[in-house]
């Protein structure tokens, strides 16, 4: 604390310290030279924020003045809390299905031909949703993309265990998958532009929130679906569908495997608690970046102000500093060209919502604009693809493969659904353990990354090859821990 209290007074005294007065300073601040207009102000937003280390911003509760916040009480984390949420609501999902499509397909006789239909819809939402969610977030703003993807997944969520037929939860999962894939880009967005930049490690450490959100789904699951599940045959397998066997042959019913319905109902009413979280209890603020891109300057001010009155300070921001940056029209493009950008100043708060999207679709062309630049987004989309793809492997198919296996030596369901708590809960050290290899000497992120992928493979190729208890535990355990 007093590393971080040394830290707001040099940044509010010297590297900020361009109070009202010393206009002339930030015009010949040599960091600003080159800049346009709003990163310049950018720059100011930056250094206020630095000067507030991880204060008692970021978001504060609605019902409480400030008069009766009791002494020291601090919110400093509500804003990593609320966004690593989103990261937990993700994996809570995307794990989720695996778990209940078992018992789904013993319900509803679909083929194994069609079992992978339920994944395939929900990543459908998940990549659309990750894409309009991207581009919405710097049209309509952080404050409500962070609450409308929580709430259409919350909606859609809850209806999820209410159809008695495929095509219907299909349907259902798709709009799910539209919501939840909007979380990861924004609360990124979110913690990148309110985080100091001497914590922006703790970015890093939402991820956390993933196998969490995976162990929760596990849990839940374990709980509910071997307890409300249709009875076993001699065989050791479920009952057949009803669908699949004549009048009054014993078969699986709706009433006999509820499970899987009270397993999303249960997911679906966290996803509401979580939005009422981020909505009603906790009132997020929109970002003093967002509002300057959008030429909102006044507005930017008076979320800087908010944050520094609940921190405990006075803000060093106020409109004459913007002002006296430069002067409108010297500053309305790119570094390289004069073409009209958003953040440019007044201007863009007359443009129409077509024209805002059109401008961000030219953003999006920087991550091409060199061979170097091009190169690096190509790899890094790989990157993601593959990860994604050994999550699916894992996340998607796990549960059945692992129902099927422990079948063949005789487990029950309830063992295989706790295996699945075991092996997933070891995906939160993984996640601290590679934050902590970025820092590692010799290692850092590049070697971090060889490492696992190679040792989640080998996990993936021995688990073939074996099958007992201890074996699937463990290698499956493995390709977790190395994935996160």
């Amino acid at each position: 604390m007093d590393d971080e209290k040394a830290l707001g007074k040099k940044m509010s005294g010297d590297s900020l310290g361009k109070r009202p007065g010393r206009y002339d300073e930030l015009r010949n601040d040599p960091e600003m030279e080159g800049l346009t207009l709003y990163e310049k102000k950018a720059l100011l937003v930056n250094r206020e924020l630095d000067s507030h280390g991880m204060g008692k911003y970021q978001v504060i509760l609605q019902s409480i003045k400030a008069s009766r916040l009791p002494p020291n009480q601090s919110f400093q984390w509500c804003i990593f809390f609320l966004c690593g949420f989103g990261y937990l609501l993700d994996l809570m999902y995307a794990q989720a299905f695996g778990l209940v499509a078992p018992a789904l397909q013993n319900e509803l006789g679909f083929p194994d031909s069609q079992y992978a239909n339920i994944f395939s819809s929900f990543n459908a939402g998940l990549c659309a949703g990750a894409f309009v969610w991207g581009v919405l977030v710097d049209i309509i703003g952080r404050q409500y993309a962070f609450n409308l993807t929580v709430l259409i997944a919350a909606i859609f969520g809850l209806c999820l265990g209410a159809p008695s037929n495929y095509d219907g939860i299909l349907v259902l999962t798709a709009f799910n998958g539209f919501g939840i894939g909007g979380n990861i880009p924004i609360d990124t967005t979110i913690c990148l532009e309110f985080i100091p930049q001497n914590r922006r490690f703790l970015l890093a450490l939402l991820s956390v929130f993933q196998p969490l959100g995976v162990v929760v789904a596990s849990g839940i699951a374990y709980g509910l679906v071997p307890k409300y599940a249709c009875a076993v045959g001699p065989d050791g397998t479920s009952v057949p569908a009803c669908s699949k066997v004549g009048p009054g042959e014993a078969c699986c019913t709706k009433a006999s495997n509820m499970g899987w319905r009270y397993t999303l109902f249960t997911l679906g009413a966290i996803c509401l608690f979580i939005f009422f979280l981020r909505f009603i209890v906790f009132r997020f603020q929109e970002s003093p970046k967002y509002l300057l891109y959008r030429g909102k300057d006044e507005k930017a001010v008076k979320v800087l102000h908010h944050i520094a009155k609940f921190n405990g300070r006075e803000s060093a921001i106020n409109m004459e500093m913007f002002s006296a940056l430069t002067d409108e029209d010297s500053s309305v493009g790119t570094r390289d060209t004069g073409t009209p950008m958003l953040g440019a100043g007044s201007k863009q708060i007359e443009s129409s919502l077509r024209e805002k999207a059109k401008l961000e679709v030219v953003r999006y062309k920087i991550l091409f604009s060199t061979s170097q630049m091009a190169r690096l987004t190509i790899l890094v989309w790989i990157i993601y693809m593959f990860d994604y793809w050994g999550f699916s492997i894992a996340g998607s198919y796990l549960p059945k493969i692992l129902l099927v296996k422990n079948t063949a030596i005789k487990l029950t369901t309830a063992q295989t659904y706790r295996d699945f708590v075991i092996i997933y809960i070891c995906g939160i050290p993984g996640v601290l353990l590679g934050a902590l290899m970025y820092g590692v000497p010799r290692v850092g992120r590049k070697w971090a990354m060889v490492a696992s992928s190679a040792l989640m493979a080998v996990s993936f190729f021995v688990y073939t090859t074996v099958n007992s208890e201890a074996s699937n535990i463990g290698l499956n355990l493995m390709e977790y821990f190395f994935q996160r």
